[in-house]
């Protein structure tokens, strides 16, 4: 038993991806192109929504979809509403968009935003809500979109995590204006490196089209001098070149069609890889919750279905013992894992020009002291999965 290995993450390249990546090498033309149009179709098709645009990082996927609110009125130094626990990202998306991150604390029990704090949060400069759906499991959805309506807030989810989330009937990413989605190597449907926007709104897509150019007018859904026609209509209009007129201010973020064809590789295998991820977060809450209160996780309610990213693990406020003798057991049996992230505001140095205090976050910061989080991905099965369950017993067995 001793020999068992389970890893945090993994990366699937798949037979697909392999064929496709020769065939693009050997025609030479590596930039964004068809197979990246090809990909944003799948993607949206996957998750229900009429548009999505795919962009080079999860974290200019959220940036960009604030950015579009330029469009529409949003000034510089206006407020943006976030959860104080979540990948950095988040906090540094919105000073990347050139708004202002307002944290608000979370929920243990969910680690989301709480939604009851939320209201205090906001005043004459808040623009958006940006909930983060972590390890996968929903926000609360209905009550952030009610207060969004009452206040007339636009809401751009942040589902880096989020791959197969469904929150009371509704898949995560078709809920709120737009929704930003990470490819990394460690999600379910990985590009390598990548993100993308999900939306039901072509506006928004003719925006993030143009944003992720550096701002250019040229921003067809697909760009025939792109997909290897050498003749555009539209391409000048007054003896300018429309190529080269900027609307707006813009970002160099544009996916390459290498990584479009690893994509569409995981999209194909999205139902099986689901499937896994699913039945391995079932088996570890199944026999995690006898582990309780010297270790928690989150709770899943009947109305949503989490689309696992990994499995998070907190230290109970009464535990005998520190997460860094935890992490050291599980890591001398084979067992990877990463912190739960930290309080953006209280815990991550870049944001101390804020000013925040600890004890300003409370939930955040027990988190990011008391956090951790395992994989659950597609590669692994229930042995190594029973055997995380082992260790952890002889664990605490002896504390």
């Amino acid at each position: 038993m001793n020999n068992i290995k389970v890893p945090f993450g993994t990366m699937t390249v798949t037979d697909e991806a392999k064929r496709l990546l020769n065939e693009i090498i050997g025609s030479g033309f590596l930039s964004s192109g068809k197979y990246v149009r090809q990909f944003e179709k799948e993607f949206a098709r996957l998750i229900g929504t009429k548009e999505a645009v795919a962009v080079s990082s999860g974290t200019d996927a959220d940036t960009l979809a604030l950015a579009v609110l330029y469009d529409y009125g949003a000034k510089r130094g206006d407020e943006v509403i976030v959860p104080a626990l979540s990948f950095v990202a988040t906090g540094n998306a919105v000073l990347h968009a050139g708004f202002t991150p307002i944290f608000v604390d979370v929920e243990l029990d969910s680690l989301n935003i709480d939604p009851d704090k939320i209201e205090a949060a906001i005043t004459e400069r808040t623009l958006a809500i940006m909930p983060v759906h972590l390890m996968g499991k929903p926000a609360e959805m209905d009550k952030i979109m009610a207060l969004a309506k009452k206040h007339d807030l636009y809401v751009v989810e942040d589902a880096a995590e989020a791959h197969g989330s469904v929150y009371k009937g509704k898949n995560v990413g078709t809920i709120g204006d737009m929704a930003a989605y990470s490819l990394y190597v460690a999600h379910m449907i990985s590009t390598v490196e990548g993100g993308i926007i999900t939306t039901d709104d072509p506006e928004y897509a003719e925006i993030l089209r143009s944003l992720r150019s550096h701002g250019r007018s040229c921003n067809c859904n697909s760009c025939v001098l792109n997909m290897g026609d050498k003749s555009c209509e539209k391409r000048f209009r007054n003896s300018l070149d429309m190529r080269f007129v900027f609307e707006r201010v813009g970002y160099s973020s544009k996916m390459n069609e290498l990584e479009a064809a690893i994509g569409l590789g995981n999209i194909k295998a999205w139902p099986e890889h689901l499937g896994k991820r699913k039945a391995n977060l079932q088996r570890m809450m199944d026999k995690f919750a006898a582990f309780a209160p010297h270790l928690l996780t989150f709770r899943i309610e009947s109305y949503e279905e989490i689309g696992p990213h990994a499995f998070p693990i907190i230290i109970g406020k009464d535990a005998s013992f520190s997460r860094d003798e935890f992490v050291d057991h599980l890591q001398e049996r084979g067992i990877d894992s990463r912190n739960l992230f930290l309080s953006m505001p209280t815990q991550c140095p870049g944001f101390a020009y804020l000013g925040k205090k600890i004890g300003e976050f409370p939930v955040a910061e027990h988190l990011g002291n008391n956090g951790l989080h395992i994989g659950i991905h597609q590669d692994l099965g229930f042995e190594q999965i029973d055997y995380v369950i082992e260790v952890i017993e002889e664990f605490l067995k002896n504390k």
